[in-house]
This record gives C-alpha cells, structure tokens and sequence, in this order.
C-alpha cells in the first residue's frame, strides 16, 4: 500500500459539529501519526491540526467529508514523497 504523510488542517465554527468532526477522526484513527487541538476561545472556533500516513484517496475522502460538514474547513498539505 503506497502512503503518503500528509497535515490535515481543520478550523471548527460551529459547537454543534464537534461531535462528528471526532467521529470522522474515529474512523480513520489507523493514519493518524498524531493530534493537536487548540481551543481559539477568543474567536469562538477551534483549530486541529492531524498528522497522517495514509493512501492519497483515503487523505482525500477524510478531508472532504470533513469540508462538508456545517462549519467546518479542512486542507491537507502532504509531503512532496
């Protein structure tokens, strides 16, 4: 299986979609090398950022699915190999 690392990085606005941004994170917990989450409670939002090895359609299906949830942005970085 071909990996690439990647950094996904994920901006919460809305409260009500923290629950199912950590249920998508849940499912693909096998890539996930490592977390950081910063609570921006001046702006009211939150900032993860993910760390990941994982295929390229599997870096893609998690940040889009994560883009289309209400409130949220997502944009992965990977490494050039």
């Amino acid at each position: 299986m071909d990996t690439r690392v990647a950094v996904l990085s994920i901006i919460i606005e809305k409260d009500d979609s923290v629950d199912e941004v950590n249920e998508l994170l849940h499912q693909y917990r096998r890539y996930i090398i490592g977390r950081m989450g910063i609570p921006y409670r001046e702006r009211d939002l939150y900032i993860i950022c993910i760390s990941l090895d994982a295929p390229m359609d599997q870096i893609n299906a998690l940040s889009g699915a994560l883009g289309r949830l209400d409130g949220v942005s997502a944009k992965a970085s990977l490494a050039k190999h």
